[in-house]
């Protein structure tokens, strides 16, 4: 299929919903609740199409709040789409919650509940049951203050910049300057960044702070000692346990620990360096100017199409439909939330991508990691209901990380230059473990947090330090910035806006590896088992869709080295 001959899709006719149905008052959208509240149901037919159109509505109230969200985080400044967005928390969702857990009780005692297609229905059915466990109605006032407080993150991080060569520049632009050849540059860069950070470390604390005590009181109303085990259970992790995390934690740091030190050594004495310091971290160790693999929006559109188009050519085509649909905003630039994201339209089955380029080589990983997102999208916008398209992460990430190192096969479009191509390459997969440090220090930090939601200020600088010290190269020399090291956190959005969302990457990684493990022996086939697990949406358990895949769901000590072992043999071979 040719990216020029893809039809744009459009959202198909609503059976439920009126077609021109416009979300802007709860007086609009209540009746539709009260008719799926009261409707007669005497057949299993006329549950599934209760079902239906149910989920006509959730996607329907889905895709407006996400246009809210998108909106305001293009433009953060925009006072009138902030305001829209907290309409849609504050006036809109407050008073679905109580409908949607009264659906659901219609939904589990309904008699034809037993007559549902079991494969079809089990996972679904398995969550319905778990948001009625959870639900308490004192908690909905309190998961609006924790919406709205949490987006106050985006606006406090997005007018953080600096002043370089006398422009003012993104902290995302900033960072792009740590791989500058120039040792004194990447160093007055680095300081500068740290500054400007550190003038909002307490405004951060503070949020962080409220943010916990609203979310211990969730737990609490809910019957939980801590967040951290509610979160658990809302997440719907039902195929691994807290337990499960701190093995993560531990075989990480035991086997991906000790390549990161040696890797930083070999840098360390290729720059000829007394001391590794964080600002030598990124720069190119041979001493050349920084990958540059686009130099605009357009041009990562378009190669990002073409690369996409090699690994197989109906996922170009995704991406040339999202730009033709205007549904990607990838440049930095001031007022902008921070961060990426590729945010599914359940509606029309196209989403969104976000994110901050400045033409550097992360930009790129950005890119093909949403466009991974995208395909997800894309091969699950026509399963029956929205629940089925909306993955537990551990799944979605899997999607979008494996992507990354699949689509690095055909970085040649946009590295011309074989030894570019090769220094990519080997600053993909060198990350690609890196990476996981971070992850688990995050992951392993929160559980602290909110199993010890009384700490104060103080404690929680402390124990991020001591976390991070476990996950971090000792050949890295910190000398003198205890400030940086203690507030390292703050930098994490997941942290303030989606609690305990973050180990998934690092479980999601460990899929890629070996995904891309089986794309190297047998790209068509490793692909068609990629494909049919994304098209399974949430119909099956994750260990299930994982050996859809072909890979396993394990994250032992001795599966974390069978998959790092590969990666260094793959690194030593570029």
């Amino acid at each position: 299929m040719k990216t020029n001959q893809v039809v744009t899709p459009t959202k198909p006719l609503r059976q439920f919903l009126s077609q021109d149905l416009e979300i802007d008052s709860w007086i609009k959208i209540e009746p539709f609740f009260k008719e799926l509240k009261n409707r007669k149901i005497n057949s299993t037919i006329e549950l599934e199409k209760w079902l239906t159109d149910r989920s006509e509505l959730e996607a329907a109230l889905s895709e407006d709040f996400a246009w809210r969200y998108i909106k305001m985080t293009c433009d953060t400044s925009n006072q009138i789409l902030t305001d829209a967005y907290n309409f849609f928390v504050s006036e809109i969702d407050p008073h679905i919650a109580p409908y949607s857990n009264e659906l659901n009780i219609k939904f589990v005692q309904s008699p034809f509940l037993k007559e549902l297609d079991n494969t079809t229905y089990q996972i679904y059915i398995r969550g319905i049951k778990k948001a009625l466990a959870l639900y308490r109605e004192e908690n909905i006032p309190l998961q609006t203050k924790i919406a709205t407080e949490s987006q106050k993150y985006g606006a406090i991080t997005a007018e953080m910049t600096i002043t370089w060569e006398g422009k003012e520049i993104t902290l995302q632009m900033a960072s792009s300057l740590m791989k500058d050849t120039n040792r004194k540059i990447r160093e007055e860069v680095y300081h500068k960044i740290q500054k400007r950070r550190s003038l909002d470390t307490k405004t951060l604390n503070d949020l962080f702070s409220e943010l916990i005590q609203l979310r211990h009181q969730v737990a609490v109303n809910a019957g939980f000692k801590n967040y951290r085990d509610y979160k658990f259970d809302e997440l719907g992790r039902f195929d691994y346990t807290v337990k499960d995390c701190f093995h993560f934690h531990e075989s990480i740091a035991k086997e991906i620990l000790p390549l990161a030190e040696v890797s930083d050594q070999d840098r360390k004495n290729k720059l000829q360096l007394d001391a590794l310091k964080p600002w030598d971290t990124d720069v190119d160790v041979e001493g050349k100017a920084p990958l540059k693999p686009f130099s605009s929006a357009t041009e990562l559109t378009e190669k990002s199409i073409a690369c996409f188009t090699k690994v197989r050519p109906a996922y170009g085509a995704y991406l040339e439909i999202m730009k033709r649909m205007g549904y990607l905003d990838l440049d930095s630039r001031i007022g902008k939330a921070p961060g990426g994201y590729n945010y599914p339209l359940y509606e029309i089955g196209v989403p969104f991508i976000f994110m901050n380029s400045v033409g550097t080589h992360r930009d790129l990983v950005t890119m093909v990691h949403e466009g991974g997102h995208a395909i997800h999208s894309f091969v699950t916008r026509d399963l029956l209901l929205t629940d089925f398209k909306s993955t537990p992460s551990e799944v979605a990430e899997l999607a979008s990380m494996s992507m990354e190192l699949i689509s690095m096969e055909h970085w040649d479009v946009f590295f011309k230059n074989a030894d570019d191509l090769k220094r990519a390459k080997k600053e993909q997969l060198d990350k690609s473990l890196k990476t996981l440090l971070w992850i688990a220090a995050v992951d392993k930090f929160q559980h602290w947090v909110y199993e010890n939601p009384t700490h104060t200020v103080e404690e929680r600088m402390e124990n991020w330090k001591n976390t991070i010290d476990q996950f971090t190269s000792k050949v890295v020399d910190y000398t003198g910035l205890d400030d940086v090291r203690a507030r390292g956190w703050q930098s994490q959005l997941h942290i303030f806006e989606v609690p305990f969302y973050y180990i998934e990457y690092g479980m999601a990684q460990l899929g890629a590896i070996a995904l891309w493990r089986n794309y190297k022996l047998n790209p068509e086939k490793a692909l068609d088992q990629y494909e049919a697990a994304l098209r399974l949406g949430y119909m099956k358990s994750i260990p299930e869709i994982y050996k859809t895949a072909g890979i396993e769901f394990n994250f032992s000590q001795a599966y974390v080295k069978e998959l790092a072992d590969f990666v260094k043999s793959e690194l030593e071979k570029i």
